[in-house]
Formats: C-alpha cells, structure tokens, sequence
C-alpha cells in the first residue's frame, strides 16, 4: 500500500486495536517481522517504510524528525486511523518521542524502544565520526563495527545469514538518504522537552546496548511522567531481530493493559 502521495510505503495486517510500529535508520518495515508475527492476532498493526528506506521514496533534500512524524499521521490518515498505540525502535523511537509531543490527541500508548535522550557531547561526537567514515568510505566502512554493536556474539555465531541479510538490508539502502536519516538520528535531541509527554510510555532497552543505552533509558523513564522501565537482560542493539517474542510481549502486555483494567472492573 502507498499513501495517497505515492511516497511512503505501507503495510497493514492483523486485527485489534490499533498499533503502528517505527523502524529504525537504515532497515525498513520488515525489520518487525518477527515482532508482527507475535503480534498480528492482537492488532490492526500499521508500518511503513520510511522516507529513504525500503519502497518509500528517496530523501531529496534537508529532513527532520518533525517531517518522519509527519509521514507517519500521513499513513495513518490515509488508513482511516484516527488513534493508536505506537512503538518505535532506535530512530522510530526518537520519531515516537516527537509523535507524542506534537500530535499527542492521535496516540493512546508509547513504547520508546532501544532510543536515544540526552546524549553526551562524547556520544554525539561518535555519531559525527560514524557519518564521516560513511561519507568517505560508504555504508562498508560501519558493517563490521556494526555488527558488533547491534547482536551478542551468541546469537551472531548461531545465525550468520541472519547477520548477513541485516547487513545486505543496510548496504541496499540509498546512500544520500541514509546519510540524512542518520544526521537526523544523531542530531535531533528532544531530552528538555520529555517532561511534556502525558502518555503512558513504557521505555525499553538493551543491557549491553552502548548506543541507546541504559543511562539513556532512565534518563527518559525519569522525564516522562506516566513511565515504565524495562532494561533487556543480556541483548545489545538489534532486540527486534534477536529477541522479537521478548519485545513482542513486553508491547502486548502494556498496550493491553487497559483493556484488561475495564475486563477486570466489569
């Protein structure tokens, strides 16, 4: 499916209550996959690829995440959706946190997954570092490290063509749009404005994650209100791939939680 400008590519499956899923820089809708499996008898579950990745179209000039955000209300309008819980992971996590503050009325439930908040000026200078080795060198000169950075060496020995359809995923990607999407990533910081979110959030990462890390995730737990914090025993960066019926439950569980509140006061 297209929104009706023909630029995002969409995917909508399942059936429930209404659930939309943000991938992350440099992967695409498929990357819930294993997630939507888990998911798909509990929710109208709505993803897309976004501006850059996948079908969707290129990144042609300067973007920002007020701009993701508003690809995602595009989707949603063009689904007739007028409400939904969302889940975003790395960027799609950042992308959540804008969602929540700009359109709050459209969005019942967050859960902000393996994101960023309040960065050290060290942190943001490894991002610059990594999109200057991208620049020079293209999206060969991150793989390794990469791979090292988002999958435990268990996993990773146990499922090499996992690791190299991941990395295949990541090379087919068009390189200016990549480029864009990560500056986007590394340099958007919306830490002083969490205090304002007024949504049920649960906050969620990995314990070895060194790029959303576990500081970071407290950091947003302590700023967002009506937060709940669950750090992932053991996992690093690509918990959507390595631990999809974990990340599944924790995301059933609390976009749920409602319904089962009214089952049990009835």
């Amino acid at each position: 499916m297209r929104t009706g400008d023909g630029l995002i590519n969409f995917e909508r499956s399942g059936d429930g209550l209404p659930l939309v899923l943000v991938h992350g820089v440099g992967a695409g809708l498929r990357s819930w996959d294993g997630v939507v499996a888990e998911l798909a008898g509990s929710f109208d579950i709505l993803r897309q690829d976004l501006r850059g990745h996948g079908a969707s179209a290129n990144i042609e000039t300067t973007y920002s995440i007020e701009a993701f955000g508003a690809d995602i209300i595009r989707m949603m309008d063009d689904a007739g959706v007028e409400k939904a819980a969302v889940a975003g992971f790395s960027l799609g996590g950042l992308i959540v946190q804008k969602l929540a503050l700009t359109w709050p009325d459209r969005f019942s439930r967050l859960v902000i997954l393996s994101a960023v908040a309040g960065r050290t000026p060290e942190e943001r200078a490894k991002v610059v570092d990594r999109l200057d080795m991208i620049r020079q060198g293209g999206i060969d000169a991150i793989t390794g490290a990469a791979q090292d950075r988002w999958f435990t060496p268990e996993f990773a020995a146990r499922h090499p063509e996992i690791i190299e359809r991941r990395i295949a995923e990541l090379k087919a990607v068009h390189l200016p749009s990549y480029l864009e999407a990560y500056r986007v990533f590394g340099t958007t910081e919306l830490v002083d404005e969490l205090g304002a979110i007024d949504l049920p959030t649960l906050v969620m990462t990995g314990e070895f994650d060194q790029g959303s890390n576990v500081r970071m995730a407290e950091t947003m737990h302590r700023l967002i209100p009506r937060s709940e914090l669950k750090i992932l025993p053991k996992l690093k960066h690509s918990v959507l791939v390595e631990a999809s019926p974990l990340i599944a439950k924790h995301i059933r569980e609390f976009v749920l939680e409602d319904e089962r509140t009214s089952e049990s006061d009835a």
